[in-house]
């Protein structure tokens, strides 16, 4: 016979729970009492599943990548250097302003606002980025389309500056269309109709 009790709650529906929250207030502003309330689980019971807060908040990362962020891995995957920018500029607005998910970025919440004992999620979340843009830039490189003035690791920086200010516009009430507007721009500076 198994031992223990099974758990009265789902997992996956805890886990995207806590994720909504982080997502919304960011690392720092996310309380143990916030994570309970939004999860309905109690701290031994949430200790218990997804260890610590900080653990937590990997699981959650690990959930934003694998679900709402999964747009990015998938853009590399785009025949053109043009159409992995445009993917991953329109997704950036998609994930950034939807009807069901909390507005900005969970990362760029979460990288900008970290007291020195969470110096260690700042740092992961900056790991993850940075593996991000070498994924970029190495795709640039593989690009036949790439005009040719444009340098992969300066262009993979440029695209995820742009990315991030997506998510801080939004954050601060830009509109969908708004935003649209700028990754429309940026794309046709990028990528010039004589280039394309």
């Amino acid at each position: 016979m198994p031992g223990g009790r099974p758990r009265a709650f789902d997992p996956d529906t805890a886990l995207d729970r806590a994720l909504e929250v982080f997502w919304r207030q960011g690392y720092e502003g996310t309380s143990l009492s916030d994570l309970t309330t939004a999860t309905g689980i109690n701290r031994p019971s949430l200790y218990a599943a997804f260890g610590n807060k900080e653990q937590l908040f990997r699981h959650a990362l690990d959930r934003y990548v694998a679900g709402p962020g999964a747009f990015a891995a998938e853009a590399l995957e785009a025949p053109t250097a043009r159409a992995v920018v445009e993917r991953l500029l329109l997704g950036a607005v998609e994930l950034t302003t939807g009807p069901h998910t909390p507005r900005g970025c969970l990362s760029v919440n979460s990288v900008h606002a970290c007291a020195p004992d969470s110096e260690p999620v700042r740092q992961e979340v900056i790991a993850r980025r940075m593996a991000g843009e070498a994924a970029l830039r190495r795709r640039f490189e593989q690009a036949a389309d790439l005009p040719a003035d444009r340098d992969p690791r300066v262009l993979a920086q440029l695209v995820h500056t742009v990315t991030d200010g997506i998510a801080v516009q939004a954050a601060s009430g830009h509109t969908r269309e708004q935003l649209c507007q700028m990754a429309d721009l940026a794309l046709r500076t990028l990528f010039p109709p004589s280039s394309s």
